[in-house]
């Protein structure tokens, strides 16, 4: 009890917490928003909800983000801000061509296997006709950045002998984007037509084996 006889806040409460890390609170409220979001699209879900799950009030979310579909743009920037800073700790500067694209296609299939929750955001966004991802110039800068990484690393297999001219970047990106985003988008009406094998371990690592040769493949001399 304090000297005015008010309760001080509860070090564990959530006043407290945003408080003392914002940033943490901030990124909790942008990891629930893109879960539910992605569940339930930007009209089903529901903002009592998301402040429910974060650790945080729903007072304090519109403080931080505004209204519902500003927190959805926030989400789906940050859902691509995380895959894009995943391909940069790669280093793939540093590896020769065909190993750079290998790592990078093999981290874009992990991602998207892991990351049910972004394949579903990007989905719904599309549903929107990219509407919100059309507003962001983050979004735009990020992706913008992916496809340069991508022509930096063919022109050094280009010059190496070892990847065909003529490609452009792009094509290289949506190929691997493609195989990728399908392979979770797919999933289950896929193995209900087809069975369940290729969403087993074994299977998940054939297809990630299948995916990378088809794209070294495709820019092989």
């Amino acid at each position: 009890m304090s000297m005015s006889g008010t309760q001080a806040p509860d070090k564990g409460s959530p006043r407290a917490g945003w408080k003392q890390d914002p940033e943490g609170v901030r990124a909790n409220i942008l990891a629930i928003a893109l879960e539910e979001f992605s569940t339930n699209g930007l009209s089903g879900a529901r903002m009592d909800e998301i402040a429910a799950k974060t650790k945080t009030s729903k007072r304090m979310i519109y403080y931080y983000f505004g209204d519902k579909e500003s927190l959805y743009l926030k989400a789906l920037e940050a859902a691509y801000r995380k895959v894009r800073q995943g391909e940069e700790e790669l280093a793939l500067d540093h590896l020769p061509p065909k190993d750079a694209l290998e790592r990078l296609v093999e981290f874009t299939f992990d991602h998207h296997r892991n990351n049910p929750a972004f394949i579903r955001l990007v989905m719904i966004e599309n549903i929107h006709h990219g509407r919100y991802l059309e507003q962001s110039d983050e979004i735009k800068s990020l992706n913008r950045a992916a496809i340069s990484k991508i022509e930096t690393l063919y022109s050094r297999g280009v010059a190496d002998g070892v990847f065909r001219m003529g490609i452009e970047p792009l094509r290289i990106h949506w190929l691997i984007s493609a195989m990728s985003f399908f392979n979770v988008s797919n999933a289950m009406t896929f193995s209900m037509l087809f069975g369940p094998e290729l969403q087993t371990a074994d299977g998940q690592g054939a297809l990630r084996g299948d995916v990378r040769e088809a794209v070294l493949r495709f820019v092989a001399v």
